[in-house]
């Protein structure tokens, strides 16, 4: 079936199924541009959470799927390939969470949102990089456990002054985004401000202008005075920020700095997916509750 196609048959199943689309800023360029909306984490989980429709499309991976499940159970969530899953999130589970709370006994557990149903199950709020710094500050403790983070935990200790007792998890993408590749690109773009991810390693943070997450750069472009960004995170980013921003030009930090598990969706599966309403993401309703009370605690933080 050709991409037009495809397209329209999108169009009429969202329609005749009620179903909506929410895909992440890393998604492929033509899973963007046919999403009801698109977003950050933190902005998906909101979304999920208010939908009207009665099928979410989650077109990201299969932690943010679930994340959207837990916040709306009464909806059917698919996701167009299940093995588009993050490393990052699968790098901690529930005993090794259980494990850290043994050793750092009645610290609150602060746990990123890029983590599985069973981790949120054991933490006491979530966060995401755009809210982290506010969550942890908000917390009257000065010793926090964190998962699975390193780098987003390094950046929040030294924003709060709080020791963070972490995990020793990362995003092999923003690992991989290294100081030579941010001094390259000053070099050929010396007027372009550098933004970057509170996921990069922090060596690179302080090489930064500005360290924002997706959703804050989205928001940030339009009223930045600066003509040209480099971009420190995943490149799938670089679509919307051209597409909404053509008076800037926005260069990648590294243009190896590509998500294959983000990439794995495709229109051709967000048709499948909606033609078959499968694969369907289920949360056992146990471990769904007791996760979802840290997250309706993160979405309070804007």
């Amino acid at each position: 079936m050709k991409k037009e196609r495809l397209i329209e048959e999108i169009a009429r199943l969202k329609k005749e199924k009620r179903a909506v689309i929410l895909a992440h800023n890393y998604q492929p360029e033509e899973v963007q541009d046919i999403a009801d909306f698109v977003g950050d984490s933190l902005e998906l989980s909101r979304k999920a959470a208010e939908v009207e429709e009665d099928i979410i499309v989650f077109c990201g991976v299969h932690f943010m799927a679930e994340t959207a499940k837990i916040l709306a159970p009464q909806k059917k969530v698919l996701i167009p390939d299940v093995k588009a899953r993050c490393p990052m999130a699968d790098m901690v589970s529930g005993n090794d969470l259980r494990w850290m709370k043994e050793q750092h006994p009645g610290k609150k557990v602060v746990a990123y949102v890029n983590t599985t149903a069973e981790v949120k199950a054991e933490t006491d709020i979530c966060c995401t990089s755009a809210n982290a710094v506010k969550v942890v500050s908000n917390l009257p403790d000065e010793e926090i456990i964190f998962v699975p983070d390193r780098n987003l935990a390094a950046y929040v200790s030294q924003k709060t002054g709080k020791r963070l007792h972490y995990w020793d998890g990362y995003c092999p993408i923003h690992e991989h985004i290294e100081v030579k590749d941010i001094k390259k690109m000053k070099k050929l773009h010396p007027q372009a401000e550098v933004w970057a991810h509170p996921e990069c390693r922090p060596e690179v943070l302080a090489l930064a202008d500005r360290i924002l997450s997706t959703g804050q750069m989205i928001r940030e472009a339009p009223r930045s005075q600066a003509r040209e960004i480099i971009v420190a995170t995943e490149v799938g980013i670089l679509h919307r920020l051209r597409k909404e921003n053509p008076d800037k030009i926005f260069y990648p930090a590294g243009e190896k700095a590509i998500c294959q598990n983000m990439k794995r969706i495709s229109l051709k599966k967000v048709y499948k997916t909606l033609l078959r309403e499968k694969p369907e993401v289920i949360v056992e309703p146990e471990l769904a509750e007791r996760a979802r009370e840290a997250l309706k605690r993160m979405v309070q933080f804007v």
